[in-house]
């Protein structure tokens, strides 16, 4: 598989399995900072954050995978929403934790699977610990204001726990819960070179407030999918 960088040019040409690559997209995704949050997400060609299957997974490809794990292995934690880990499923990231944000505590049916990673954190009300512990008994709880707590509270408290860069997977709700605050920094975007119908819009289908981005780097593979970083400019949505 071949992957090329097309912005900023000038093009360069990157085996994906040759030595010397994963170092190379290490240095092509590093955070500019050391408190950055980004969200990593995949869509299809027409908006759309589930493929046939009703989740991501046929959306994504051998680079969109490679791409996921060198942006997470940058990370500190991965970000999602409870509904997310029930509807994808998840193996728990190799280096940094997963941690899942849920009001209810109720984490039943999470399917979180593989043994090697990091305990798995859960942000959660103070009301909603006991569920936590009833339904993820090994899981690490970050308590945080609510009980509807907000996006500013949830990266206060991971960022008071250590997590100074974050990458959010979403889902649609959070990712645009994160995006309305003006917290987000960066959105890494994979384009999946497929027309779907949009059963799973990529942020949901509540309105907001136009945001301005920025295209800071522009990858496509030999299959035509394609990995944009964007810049959130000032990290605020404008009126």
């Amino acid at each position: 598989m071949i992957l090329r960088r097309v912005h900023p040019g000038p093009v360069e040409t990157l085996e994906l399995d040759a030595d010397g690559t994963r170092d190379r997209l290490l240095e092509l995704y590093r955070p500019p900072a050391g408190e950055w949050l980004r969200l990593n997400l995949v869509t299809s060609v027409s908006g759309s954050a589930a493929g046939s299957d009703g989740t991501s997974e046929t959306l994504t490809s051998a680079s969109d995978r490679r791409i996921l794990g060198v942006i997470r292995e940058l990370a500190d934690v991965v970000l999602v929403g409870a509904e997310s880990v029930r509807s994808e499923g998840y193996l728990r990231p190799k280096r940094a934790p997963l941690a899942v944000v849920t009001g209810s505590g109720d984490l039943s049916g999470h399917r979180i699977g593989g043994a090697e990673g990091p305990p798995v954190v859960v942000l959660c009300p103070p009301s909603a610990v006991d569920r936590v512990r009833e339904t993820l008994a090994d899981a690490e709880v970050i308590t945080v204001p609510g009980p509807r707590m907000s996006p500013a509270d949830l990266i206060a408290a991971l960022r008071a726990s250590g997590f100074a860069s974050i990458v959010c997977e979403g889902g649609p709700g959070l990712a645009r819960q994160l995006v309305v605050a003006g917290l987000v920094d960066e959105a890494c975007l994979t384009t999946s070179p497929r027309l779907t119908g949009v059963t799973h819009p990529l942020f949901g289908i509540e309105p907001f407030a136009e945001v301005a981005v920025e295209l800071a780097q522009l990858l496509v593979d030999d299959e035509s999918a394609l990995f944009a970083r964007w810049l959130i400019r000032a990290g605020r949505a404008t009126a």
